[in-house]
């Protein structure tokens, strides 16, 4: 039973550890230099399919919203 404990002690300690030992390797490291810089935004097919995905929520809205007068058409 005892030795139960301790290896749950041993384990619990290495858990605890285990993140700053890690993280002792990563001191040291420096940022390469960049030769180039890449274009992250791409061509402009986001931003187009972003506006049309905006005018269709609005349309969405503006149609539930819209039309409810229940009036009958006949006289």
């Amino acid at each position: 039973m005892k030795s139960k404990a301790i290896l749950t002690g041993v384990a619990a300690i290495g858990l605890a550890t285990a993140p700053v030992a890690a993280q002792s390797g990563f001191a040291d490291r420096a940022a390469a230099p960049v030769a180039e810089a890449s274009e992250l935004e791409g061509d402009s097919g986001g931003i187009i399919i972003a506006i049309l995905a905006a005018a269709a929520i609005i349309a969405g809205i503006l149609i539930a919203a819209g039309g409810g007068d229940d009036e009958p058409l006949s006289l």
